[in-house]
């Protein structure tokens, strides 16, 4: 039964990898590098996480943005701070309830985003943006750490004993950082509870998406436990083979669908300034300084991804959970190969291609933790 959804995994994608640039779209040239854009499906502007560890909520709201687009909504700007505040929450309660046995910090994975929705529902930016400080963007280093130290005292007070108001105190810490979480608020003439906005502007169904991954050391089209440290609301993940990973992207950008992307950006050939992350033949360690700058210049041949490849990178550490991003368009190289254009939270001149930066499909095999996807994307006999 797998051989045959293998086979129809092929199938279905067959006629992806024949898409051809179309003649008037646009060109990008970095260094000798010339990308021609297949597609770039429609989403809304860079944004800035700034100091924070929040990229997983600007990823994953970034999605959210696009899918409302996608579906005939209108074009939002949601509060990045609205996930991050209930996650917050869960995360204090888990690391209590555990006895600090537990992850606690600022990372998470995009589909924290959708649980966020499916649970109090979604305000805008301009209702709740987080920004009590008197900044113009996120500032979390102080927060973070009096909110690890407030949950580490919570678990080591010698009273043995909880009491029942330890987390309205550390919600009360919450509000003053992040600002109190609106009950209602008004939006384009209209008043809304984030419950009524959720439904009556967004018309998303959190149920409708899920996150895949390719691991060798569990079954293939079955769920899983990923064992990363972000994920530490203990969220199932679907294995696939390791092409189902591209599959899976190139026909969500061909549908006009796009992908919240979970990813290790601390390797040396991921470069967000120089607009590129792709696996060259030769290792990192193996090349001259000037090799290691030339490989952002001129085009080299990259390395052939195997699943033991991938797997071995994520056993010794190699692929750690580092970073979440949103895939939101195709292009080709020169050569016809394939790379994906990724929007970032690195503010829009973190970079000179306004924010955005091109990885190539064996750096995706490589180096992917998860891809977060509508399930319409997903073949058909493959939940």
């Amino acid at each position: 039964m797998k051989k045959l959804l293998l086979l129809v995994l092929a199938l279905i994608f067959t006629g992806i990898y024949q898409l051809e640039a179309q003649q008037d779209s646009g060109k990008i040239q970095i260094g000798d590098y010339t990308f021609t854009e297949v597609k770039i499906v429609p989403h809304t502007a860079v944004k800035d996480q700034h100091h924070s560890g929040t990229c997983w909520s600007f990823a994953g709201t970034s999605f959210l943005e696009a899918e409302v687009m996608r579906l005939g909504g209108p074009e939002l700007n949601l509060s990045e701070m609205w996930s991050v505040r209930n996650a917050y929450e869960h995360r204090a309660d888990s690391y209590v309830q555990l006895h600090g046995a537990f992850n606690f910090g600022p990372g998470g994975e995009p589909h924290q985003v959708m649980e966020t929705l499916a649970e109090r529902g979604m305000v805008p930016d301009v209702a709740y943006n987080g920004l009590t400080l008197g900044e113009d963007l996120p500032v979390h280093n102080e927060m973070d750490n009096v909110l690890e130290a407030f949950v580490k005292a919570i678990v080591e007070n010698k009273n043995r004993k909880l009491s029942p108001v330890w987390m309205q105190a550390y919600n009360g810490i919450l509000d003053a950082y992040l600002g109190e979480m609106p009950r209602e608020f008004d939006f384009e003439g209209k008043t809304y509870t984030p419950v009524s906005f959720a439904s009556e502007v967004l018309k998303i169904n959190p149920g409708d998406y899920v996150e895949v991954t390719s691991y060798m050391n569990h079954e293939y089209f079955e769920n899983f436990l990923l064992k990363i440290p972000d994920n530490w609301d203990y969220e199932m993940y679907y294995n696939l083979p390791m092409p189902s990973l591209i599959n899976i992207i190139d026909f969500a950008i061909s549908q006009g669908y796009t992908v919240a992307w979970a990813a290790d950006v601390s390797d040396k050939f991921f470069n967000h300034k120089k607009g590129l992350a792709l696996v060259p033949e030769k290792e990192w360690d193996e090349m001259s300084s000037g090799e290691r700058d030339s490989v952002f210049v001129v085009p080299v041949k990259q390395k052939e991804i195997t699943p033991e490849m991938r797997q071995e990178a994520y056993r010794n550490y190699s692929t750690t959970d580092d970073h979440s991003m949103h895939i939101i368009g195709m292009v080709k190289d020169q050569d016809g190969n394939t790379w994906y254009k990724v929007k970032n939270s690195w503010a829009a001149d973190s970079n000179d291609f306004g924010g955005y930066f091109y990885v190539s499909q064996p750096y995706i095999l490589l180096r992917t933790v998860a891809l977060y996807v509508s399930k319409d994307v997903v073949p058909q006999g493959i939940d």
